[in-house]
């Protein structure tokens, strides 16, 4: 399944290695300010947005990021 959702994307050296998807985008900024103090900063940047992924259901029932699209223009 397809969905427009909030991720908070960590990004290494530029390149995405993780994505958690958020409940609001205030959340995301919260969990985003909480992941910079408690980690070594060096190369690594947190992302707050909107993206458009395929989602994967989990055991549990909640919703995970599987892949992130990206559309070119």
């Amino acid at each position: 399944m397809t969905k427009i959702v909030i991720a908070l994307c960590l990004f290494i050296n530029g390149e995405l290695k993780e994505h958690r998807v958020q409940q609001s985008m205030s959340e995301c900024l919260k969990h985003k300010r909480i992941a910079s103090r408690n980690s070594d900063m060096n190369n690594k940047q947190y992302v707050c947005g909107e993206v458009k992924a395929v989602m994967d259901k989990n055991v549990d029932g909640s919703l995970s990021i599987k892949k992130i699209i990206i559309e070119s223009k």
